[in-house]
């Protein structure tokens, strides 16, 4: 009888949801990252991660619809310093639009001053007839403290779709800002850890709307124009850097003013003309490389442009969902398997769903530009650096409080068990085919009653531990003591198949020990010493049972009774064991002697009744035997 202090309420059943409290805060900061903070604002470990799957997914396939042509070191050493005047930049657009037939042009290029009046009158008339578009560079700098006002803004639109709010601007002098149709903008703003990963398509200034050059130069001459509102577009869009600088074809300016560069390879090409000149500082740092040309990334966003309207970009994913039921899937696992593993087994789980995570964000990443990679991550974060540890402390918990109560009463092998065991509450009421061994002295009063009190109680604690060590050697389950004998069980709380067998090996065991103790006491001059025991098995409803003052862990049962019956008709037989019909048919190592039939007490029908077999007895070794099939004597 396992007697706790206070009645231990089952309360595991109604705290269980408190398990779920962690996994669940776990899948609310998934939700939290992927729809309460907006893309770029500061999630630098998301963009971080998505910079390595770009590197990563990044091909050196050619870009065969876009040339680039750089005024590069080499142009500039050969055709003279920058600025270069304005007749060279209309001569080089002349070239790339009449000899080398190219769809249209984008100057990355800012003017904002007026050059020599024939070229600059060039420029116009191209600009104003031609497919050219010109660049102009909005400020967003919230800081500034003189806001750029520098040149004339021109080339706004009309759109439905979100724009970025500007506060200044660079832009081209008045006569080339009166001319051009098409003007767009390559003023950016780069995240908090300077890398550029958007371009804002549209921009607001002044209650007017401008493109990017790369959207510019689409709309002009690039074919059917994009619907930013029908595609669901952010203020700023994501630069899908899925080619890198030298997938683009790049050719030196120099080589298209003096035409040795093959007509071929410009025609029908959207040219973009700009410079990767380190003098003209128009270096970027993106998620490929720390410094990039500023040219590039234009190359870029106009690639990314030309595969959404080509139907080449990947399909769009609903990445925020796929976080979302992934995570609600890891938390229910966890809910799980929190109580149930060791922390090691949690972190290890938790690790592997990471991984996978990893992949999977891999594959979505492409398809899904403003989902947050590391949620998922942040959220299995979390449940390693806060459940996992609360569930250990718990574990410990459960141990101690295991250990505190059972170690006295069960055997060592059995409370290990039982903390390696996934059963939240072991100690819980649940119905367990056990087996019951009841044993006793026989005469005790004749015993003690010529003894002193002290040696009464040696005689009873010495009597006692002859009961004790088998039941507890043999991973007995020790119910509680009976002045001079025991109740124990077998086969709880810890479900075992083979406690039939081994109540009766404790059987066999007890009755040596008292024999060995009778021969002591005989030589010290005393009575000899007899133990009775009474044995059976059944379902029986063992747990924690009792009220708000004590509660117990025992068994109640028919066949606890039966064996507490047994125990007492083995006064009226010289046989110092009863064994039920219960136990006979479920042992699998030992064999019995069929005593005859008797009505026990508080039973209506007569119970057949059985003791081991007095042959196999008298070889029979101490704990085990060879297997065997049962055999019944008459």
């Amino acid at each position: 009888m396992i007697i706790f202090p206070a009645k231990r309420s089952h309360s595991t059943p109604a705290l269980r949801p408190l398990r779920w409290l962690l996994p669940l805060l776990a899948l609310l900061l998934t939700l939290g990252f992927e729809w309460l903070m907006p893309p770029g604002d500061g999630d630098l470990a998301a963009e971080w991660l998505r910079d390595r799957y770009v590197r990563l997914q990044t091909t050196e396939a050619e870009e065969p619809r876009i040339l680039v042509v750089d005024v590069d070191e080499t142009s500039l050493a050969t055709l003279g310093p920058w600025p270069w005047p304005s007749a060279r930049l209309a001569d080089l657009v002349e070239i790339l639009l009449t000899d080398y037939q190219s769809k249209g042009v984008a100057l990355d290029i800012l003017l904002p001053k007026a050059g020599d009046p024939e070229g600059d009158a060039r420029l116009a008339a191209l600009a104003s007839h031609g497919p050219l578009v010109l660049a102009q560079a909005l400020d967003y700098s919230q800081s500034r403290p003189d806001l750029l006002r520098e040149g004339v803004l021109g080339g706004a639109i009309r759109a439905a779709a979100p724009a970025t709010p500007a506060t200044g601007y660079l832009a081209n002098h008045a006569l080339l800002a009166a001319s051009a149709r098409h003007i767009g903008n390559i003023g950016f703003i780069p995240d908090a850890d300077g890398a550029l990963r958007r371009l804002p398509l549209l921009t607001s200034y002044q209650g007017r709307t401008y493109p990017a050059l790369s959207l510019a130069l689409l709309n002009c001459c690039g074919g059917p124009a994009l619907d930013l509102a029908a595609d669901g577009d952010s203020a700023a869009a994501r630069v899908a850097y899925r080619r890198d600088w030298t997938a683009y074809t790049v050719v030196s300016a120099a080589d298209i003013l003096q035409r040795r560069i093959d007509p071929a390879g410009a025609s029908g090409r959207l040219v973009l003309v700009g410079s990767s000149s380190l003098t003209l500082s128009d270096r970027v740092a993106t998620p490929l490389a720390a410094s990039r040309p500023g040219l590039g990334v234009q190359a870029t966003m106009l690639s990314t442009l030309l595969d959404r309207r080509d139907g080449l970009a990947p399909a769009p994913w609903p990445g925020r969902w796929i976080a979302a039921l992934y995570m609600l899937l890891v938390a229910g696992v966890a809910g799980y398997t929190l109580p149930r593993l060791s922390a090691a087994r949690n972190v290890l789980l938790l690790a592997c769903a990471g991984a996978l995570w990893l992949l999977i964000a891999y594959a979505v990443c492409r398809h899904d530009a403003d989902f947050s990679p590391t949620a998922p991550l942040a959220s299995l974060l979390f449940l390693l650096a806060v459940a996992v540890p609360y569930q250990w402390q718990q574990a410990q918990h459960r141990s101690r409080h295991l250990l505190d109560t059972l170690r006295q009463y069960v055997a060592p092998a059995v409370v290990t068990e039982l903390l390696r065991s996934d059963m939240l509450d072991p100690l819980a009421p649940r119905q367990l085919d056990i087996t019951t061994l009841i044993a006793d002295m026989e005469g005790y009063t004749t015993q003690v009653e010529s003894m002193g009190v002290d040696a009464a109680a040696q005689l009873t604690r010495d009597f006692l531990e002859c009961l004790t060590g088998p039941v507890i050697d043999h991973q007995g389950t020790l119910d509680k003591y009976t002045g001079d004998g025991l109740v124990a069980f077998f086969g709880a709380p810890l479900p075992n198949l083979q406690h039939a067998d081994l109540a009766l090996d404790a059987a066999h065991a007890i009755v040596r020990r008292v024999q060995k103790f009778s021969l002591e006491q005989q030589a010290r001059g005393y009575p000899p010493l007899r133990v009775r025991i009474g044995i059976d098995s059944g379902l029986a409803m063992t747990g924690d049972f009792g009220t708000a003052f004590r509660s117990i862990y025992t068994a109640v049962g028919d066949s606890v009774n039966t064996a507490s019956r047994l125990e007492q008709a083995a006064r009226d037989y010289p046989h110092d064991v009863i064994v039920g019909a219960g136990t006979v048919e479920r042992a699998r190592r030992h064999h019995f002697q069929r005593l005859g039939e008797r009505l026990l007490r508080g039973k209506e029908k007569p119970t057949v009744l059985y003791t081991f077999d007095s042959a196999m007895t008298a070889n029979k070794q101490a704990i085990s035997a060879p297997a065997g099939a049962t055999e019944l004597g008459s």
